[in-house]
């Protein structure tokens, strides 16, 4: 058991399955959601997180999806991805090739916060931070990993925790060039080449 745990952690699960970050590029359209999460289903992948946001090329979209999946059957489905017509190109990523984080929101009655200096030892130890406090609840935000997030929530579970809410992950890779704008180069001077 305390095995698994480990091994979890470290972006390994059992039956050779390890956890990858699919990196999606695509154009904004309608649909394309359920379509990209249909391959997931039909494959019987279970996603781990999923976010969508702008990518650093304007008006492309990025997809990031974490999944616990052997790499055959990751390559699978990023080789189905990429055949969605609005899907200009797919990676996949291990968790040596990525940096990424994750953004937790926490709310605790206030109460906990003044009744003594223990909650505030135990957010400064987590280096999370205040974000806003009212008379009936202070709410606290970390970010990092998803070890860390759940971490907090642990020990504030013991203050009467009143709301919990976690982000999916965000994901640079650690190669100095983005995938996504060399494979758009390099597709750019084959069409020279073409021409």
């Amino acid at each position: 058991m305390i095995m698994a745990a480990r091994n979890n952690l470290n972006g390994k699960t059992g039956s050779g399955k390890k956890t990858f970050t699919i990196s999606a590029f695509s154009e904004n359209h309608i649909g394309l959601l359920n379509r990209i999460t249909i391959i997931f289903t039909r494959r019987q992948v279970n996603i781990e997180s999923l976010t969508v946001s702008g990518s650093a090329i304007p008006g492309i979209h990025k997809f990031t999806i974490v999944v616990n999946e052997t790499p055959e059957k990751v390559e699978q489905v990023v080789s189905q991805i990429e055949k969605l017509v609005e899907v200009l190109k797919a990676f996949s990523h291990t968790e040596e090739e990525v940096i990424h984080q994750e953004i937790a929101l926490y709310k605790v009655p206030t109460r906990a916060l003044v009744e003594g200096n223990k909650l505030e030892q135990t957010i400064r130890s987590h280096h999370a931070r205040i974000l806003e406090v009212r008379p009936e609840y202070t709410v606290i935000e970390l970010t990092g990993h998803k070890e860390e997030t759940q971490a907090l929530f642990d020990e504030l579970n013991n203050y009467g925790l009143l709301q919990f809410t976690r982000s999916g992950r965000i994901a640079v890779t650690k190669s100095s060039k983005e995938l996504f704008t060399s494979y758009l180069e390099e597709a750019g001077e084959k069409t020279v080449e073409y021409e």
